[in-house]
């Protein structure tokens, strides 16, 4: 038996600080278990009693008479090392320690916490400071929570893991009461050893459950996460995750375009975007997206249909529906006509949404549309509107939906406009996905939207470059793109100087008008201090060169190295190619539109790496500049081969630089007509 499962579903269970007050959290336990007829036994350790709840009680796990799968563990967190301890020594494979005190309490709590990591050994640690788990599924509740108990909890198949204690009660507290069922629920607490990635990991393999609720303040282990969500959806479930902290922005100390345009929340974006997790933008959406998942249909597209039976709550669905990017296209001929031929005159039949509100209540009529609807080759879902007369006739709206769920595989919902819990709970618990609020309504019909998993692909053959000459700190323009090079990235041509006479001089080797840059490691931002002139002749060039020195001085007391007098690029397409590294998900790539409006545009997408050829062309089709590189209104149609080819070489060097490097940049990158390639124009790199 595996740790987790032995956590999930325990043949045998040792309490330790059982008491026999059920009323008080150390007599709860024991008291949940026997309320659900919890099949396997239960051991009560407490050396202060003989007999617990009719139960034999024992005064240490030494003393148990074989090793329990588990071991929930009561006591304070002056008392849980010994107990952990004991558990290990007698074999138990894994324990849940509910007692705070450890490592969400400064430096003596992280102590206290390695320690008790130290007692476990090799036994498995859910907690500590965690209020447990339930088996919803097969009854087992591992918990002393009140917020857990229920003799009712309504049975479904969205497993919820949730890094907070409080907020897997409130969420379960929001479900039952709307009528939403549950397979497996996790409160990780601490995540001293086992954390949300391995019980979603386990989840792919749970018979129970098809939809993974996440409720996330971090990712400690992001490896180990995105091998757990490829085994989910491999599996075929799907994954929602809400994350906290949205408003956090980047590294403070980030110097590039990409540290500034790529916040934490960003670069969580792009990992749940790459493994297919769907985001849920509001607290509300962590229940809403599941429970409509949970009906195991999904939209073959983004039309949807609506069907009322009062029009101005079908205006608010509609609006709503439309601002998720979603479609509501009128009714084909071929449906208009079933819907006619219904010859309901006062009924608006041939539009959408389709309104009945003038031809009367009866069930019936909406069965009929609703058949007719779900034959209809112009729509992928179906939301009925539930009116005001629902309150008194609860089952005028619900049985036709649920007698029509048999006729197609079409997602049905239902919105319920007025205030009427009694109806939402009703019909969830009849398995119609229901809502109390247009919004969620419309945000869950968007997670039931198909989601390619988009990968950033297996790492790409990357060839042996030797960089050990390459110190350490900003590498000035030329370093850079020199650094570049190695790796197979086009930089344009360029010639380097110490003083105006010799720059002048370099640019003589040009046949046209040149770029002139400041040059050194400590302005990575050339053109904010005057640093950059462009389209010189090459006879004032030196002129130029003085007078920019005048201005970077003015402006900086950064050491300067002399000139870059650098060809110029006309005729492509300008993009921004950047690397950064997020402290908790690791290395990314971003790719945007490039040049002086970066920052104003924000055009970008980003993906972790690894990147392989596929990944870096998702990323080409995902932002609008895009479209720029594909002859955007009779434009030449830009080299995108090319530029996958730098993309996937400058992957390849934050690779073999791994931690050595903390930010890299090319932007611009030239993407030049098709056939002749890039080069990158400017460039930044910072090594630690």
């Amino acid at each position: 038996m595996s740790a987790i499962h032995a956590i999930l579903n325990p043949k045998s269970v040792a309490v330790v600080g059982a008491s026999n007050d059920a009323a008080k959290l150390t007599g709860r336990p024991i008291a949940y278990l026997q309320s659900q007829n919890f099949a396997g036994k239960i051991y009560p350790i407490n050396p202060r009693y003989a007999e617990i709840a009719g139960l034999k009680s024992y005064a240490s796990a030494a003393d148990l008479p074989e090793a329990p799968d588990l071991g929930l563990v009561l006591v304070g967190a002056n008392r849980v090392i010994e107990a952990v301890r004991d558990l290990a020594a007698r074999g138990t494979r894994a324990a849940v320690v509910l007692a705070s005190g450890f490592g969400e309490q400064g430096p003596e709590g992280r102590k206290r916490q390695e320690q008790l990591l130290e007692a476990a050994g090799e036994m498995r640690i859910l907690g500590p400071n965690t209020i447990g788990l339930v088996n919803i599924t097969d009854k087992i509740p591992l918990t002393a929570s009140g917020a857990m108990e229920s003799d009712t909890f309504p049975m479904g198949s969205i497993a919820l893991l949730s890094q907070s204690g409080g907020i897997l009660g409130s969420l379960l507290s929001r479900a039952v009461a709307r009528g939403i069922g549950f397979s497996k629920l996790v409160a990780t607490g601490n995540e001293a050893d086992l954390e949300v990635s391995d019980f979603l990991g386990a989840l792919a393999e749970d018979e129970a459950t098809q939809v993974v609720a996440l409720y996330l303040e971090t990712i400690r282990n992001v490896t180990k996460f995105r091998s757990a969500a490829a085994k989910v959806i491999a599996a075929g479930k799907s994954i929602v995750a809400y994350k906290v902290g949205r408003s956090e922005s980047g590294a403070q100390s980030a110097v590039s375009h990409t540290g500034a345009l790529a916040g934490a929340d960003e670069v969580y974006d792009a990992l749940f975007n790459q493994l297919g997790v769907i985001r849920a933008q509001t607290f509300a959406d962590l229940l809403d997206i599941p429970a409509a998942l949970a009906q195991g249909r999904r939209m073959a597209g983004p039309r949807v249909a609506i069907v009322t039976s009062t029009g101005g709550a079908a205006t608010v669905v509609a609006d709503n529906v439309g601002l998720m990017g979603l479609e509501m296209p009128k009714p084909d001929k071929e449906t208009s006509e079933k819907l006619l031929a219904l010859e309901l005159k006062e009924a608006e039949l041939d539009r959408n949404p389709i309104d009945v509100t003038l031809a009367g209540l009866r069930p019936d009529l909406f069965r009929s549309i609703l058949r007719i609807l779900a034959e209809s080759p112009s729509y992928d879902a179906i939301v009925v509107v539930a009116g005001s007369s629902s309150i008194a006739q609860p089952d005028l709206v619900a049985q036709p939906v649920l007698e029509s769920l048999a006729l197609t595989e079409k997602p049905m919902l239902v919105y319920v406009s007025p205030d009427a819990p009694n109806i939402v709970r009703h019909l969830n618990a009849s398995g119609i996905p229901a809502f109390a609020a247009p919004e969620s309504c419309a945000s869950a019909l968007k997670g039931l939207l198909p989601r390619a998993v988009k990968a950033g692909g297996a790492a790409a053959n990357i060839r042996a470059v030797d960089c050990s000459d390459i110190a350490a700190g900003s590498l000035n323009e030329a370093e850079a793109k020199k650094l570049f090079a190695r790796f197979g990235v086009p930089v344009t041509r360029e010639v380097t100087a110490e003083t105006p006479e010799a720059a002048a001089k370099a640019a003589e080797a040009f046949s046209g008008p040149v770029v002139i840059k400041i040059l050194s490691g400590e302005i990575l931002h050339k053109s904010e201090v005057g640093g950059v002139a462009l389209n010189v002749a090459p006879a004032d060039v030196g002129r130029a060169c003085e007078a920019m020195l005048v201005r970077v001085r003015a402006a900086t007391p950064a050491r300067i190295e002399g000139f870059l007098v650098q060809e110029m690029v006309k005729g492509g397409v300008e993009m921004i190619l950047g690397f950064n590294r997020d402290p908790q998900l690791g290395a990314y790539a971003l790719l945007g539109a490039g040049g002086v409006t970066t920052e104003l545009y924000k055009d970008v997408a980003i993906r972790l790496l690894p990147l392989d050829r596929s990944a870096a062309r998702d990323m080409i089709d995902e932002i609008k500049a895009g479209a720029l590189l594909k002859g955007f209104r009779g434009s030449p149609k830009a080299d995108i081969d090319a530029l996958i080819d730098t993309m996937i070489a400058f992957s390849a060097m934050a690779e073999t630089l791994d931690d050595r490097i903390q930010e890299a940049e090319i932007n611009p990158v030239f993407v030049l007509p098709e056939g002749e390639g890039t080069r990158a124009g400017d460039s930044l790199v910072v090594l630690s």
